[in-house]
């Protein structure tokens, strides 16, 4: 999994919204637009973010040669009558075939499909196809198996949405090592 930040959290969120309104049509960009109407915090250096990438290598065999997802930050802010923690909103870009393996999250996560089919499994549970327009939710500190794009031709993507501490992250905590 790759965190990639852009130049400027305007510049990301106009291209999120672009992106969006050709994959999904105005109400999508919408929401997204009124997510990203939020400043950022310190967390995401307050508007002009740096560039960061974070890798989670896959850990079983055979996994180590799929693409990996791709997460960009939409917006992150206080949450004013919830002390000590922030909303955060990110896409997250799945390739074909793209491989995200065991991580757990700090925080609550609630994860829409935008497009494509996504495969997830969490603690010891069967795995569940998303499509689009459907959602699943992560408790904090739940183990997630592994989420993965279920076609190998077309790409997929979904707006995963945390409460989590104030700081806007880490958000993702590798799993050290999981069948």
């Amino acid at each position: 999994m790759k965190i990639v930040e852009s130049k400027s959290a305007s510049q990301s969120l106009k291209a999120q919204q672009l992106s969006l309104r050709q994959t999904l049509g105005w109400t999508a960009a919408v929401v997204v637009g009124a997510l990203g109407a939020v400043t950022w915090n310190e967390g995401y250096k307050s508007g002009s973010v740096g560039r960061e990438e974070l890798s989670m290598n896959a850990s079983q065999e055979g996994e180590q040669s799929r693409p990996e997802t791709i997460i960009t930050p939409v917006s992150c802010t206080k949450l004013p009558h919830v002390e000590g923690k922030s909303i955060i909103s990110v896409v997250v870009d799945f390739p074909p075939n793209a491989f995200t393996p065991a991580h757990r999250h700090p925080g609550s996560v609630t994860v829409y499909v935008l497009k494509g089919r996504i495969r997830s499994q969490m603690e010891d549970r069967p795995a569940v196809e998303y499509g689009m327009g459907e959602t699943w939710f992560e408790a904090p500190g739940e183990l997630h198996a592994f989420a993965e794009n279920a076609s190998k031709v077309e790409s997929a993507a979904a707006l995963a949405i945390f409460v989590a501490d104030n700081d806007c992250g880490p958000l993702v905590i590798p799993e050290p090592h999981h069948h």
